[in-house]
């Protein structure tokens, strides 16, 4: 009331006309009207209403906005430009008497939309398609049926720390695999890439920044542990030209055919149940001209190195991975199936029969580790 007493008495000490006292009268009035609208509106937000009746309104020729926020909480709530491709359909508040709390459902709805909405982890292998038939997990012979789940077991176990386990377990060295691998990637400006069981992340952050602004970068995984920690891990990083999906590396269902230049999986083929399915699956979303490069475990190719790998390998990772993720099983899991692995050779013609050409190979580490490349013509 103080500011509407001065405003008054800025008023009343203006030099007066004849009609002064008319003018008086006006000011009054005036004052009175708006001191009505305003505990209108007070009224109005206290209970929750967001409009003030429009016939109060108009007989004073003011309007109240319906959509003043005023408390933090009230602010609504968006999410990160080109991360997500599934959003609410309907964002914007058009009913102006909708309430806070339709908003806030809608909120969460958009939250608990993480990734693709074509989305594809079936498991192609069922007792039906696949019956009795049997294939490794390690040095454990299970049915095929079984092994995606087993496998999704392992990374959503170790999916927290799974970067400081790499650095432990390689003494830092996976990083400078990865970046050979991609110095033979030959990825360009403009570039579409698919990073296969991209998992945390370290391929697609580089392939986001190299294909720039015009390309695209996809990170897919089948373990939604292991792609929400890349998908937070790229978030933060500012990588607004990457989608996460979830699918499976057999059939990659959610991609269309001919999709990408460039495709890559690292350090994931070894546990895909066919990977021969997955390798023709790579081959059919590949452009004409694009390539594929695949960073895996090999097989030493010095012999005394071979053995105290195998001694590191089967005492050390699980021994690490019991301090540190506190979870042994999963890393002797991930020693034996390095082991199953198709040596360099082997793999080199599983991908000529899917139909890649110009083939070939580069050891890393004696052989530790090998860089498979090849070509769709």
């Amino acid at each position: 009331m103080t500011d509407t007493a001065n405003n008054k008495n800025t008023h009343l000490d203006q030099p007066t006309t004849t009609n002064g006292h008319l003018q008086d009268q006006l000011v009054k009035d005036s004052i009175a009207n708006n001191q009505n609208i305003t505990a209108q509106v007070l009224a109005a937000q206290t209970a929750n209403v967001k409009t003030v009746p429009m016939t109060d309104v108009k007989n004073h020729n003011n309007s109240v906005k319906s959509n003043d926020f005023t408390q933090v909480q009230d602010l609504p709530t968006g999410t990160p430009q080109g991360q997500q491709t599934t959003m609410p359909t309907n964002d914007t508040i058009n009913n102006t008497n909708s309430t806070l709390e339709n908003v806030s459902s809608k909120v969460e709805a958009a939250k608990q939309t993480l990734f693709n909405q074509r989305d594809d982890i079936n498991n192609p292998h069922t007792s039906d398609t696949d019956g009795a038939e049997e294939t490794h997990f390690g040095y454990t012979t299970v049915n095929k049926a079984e092994k995606q789940a087993r496998v999704a077991d392992v990374f959503t176990s170790v999916a927290k720390k799974y970067d400081i386990m790499n650095d432990l377990m390689s003494f830092g060295i996976h990083r400078l695999w990865k970046r050979y691998a991609i110095s033979l990637s030959g990825v360009r400006s403009g570039q579409h890439v698919l990073d296969i069981a991209g998992g945390t992340g370290d391929l697609a952050k580089v392939f986001s920044r190299e294909v720039g602004r015009n390309g695209h970068v996809v990170l897919s995984d089948i373990n939604a542990a292991m792609l929400e920690v890349g998908r937070e891990r790229l978030i933060n990083a500012g990588c607004n030209n990457v989608d996460f999906v979830l699918a499976n590396a057999e059939t990659l269902a959610p991609f269309d055919d001919e999709s990408f230049d460039l495709v890559t999986i690292s350090f994931g083929l070894r546990n895909v149940t066919d990977k021969d399915a997955a390798l023709k699956a790579m081959y059919r979303v590949l452009k004409p001209g694009g390539r594929l490069l695949i960073l895996e475990f090999s097989k030493p190719v010095f012999e005394p190195l071979s053995k105290a790998y195998d001694l590191y390998s089967f005492t050390a990772l699980p021994l690490m991975g019991k301090i540190i993720a506190n979870d042994s099983e999963s890393y002797k899991y991930l020693a034996e199936s390095i082991r199953m692995h198709p040596d360099q050779q082997t793999l080199k013609q599983m991908m000529q029969q899917a139909g890649f050409e110009n083939c070939d190979y580069h050891n890393l580490t004696a052989g530790i580790v090998a860089v498979h490349r090849g070509f769709k013509a």
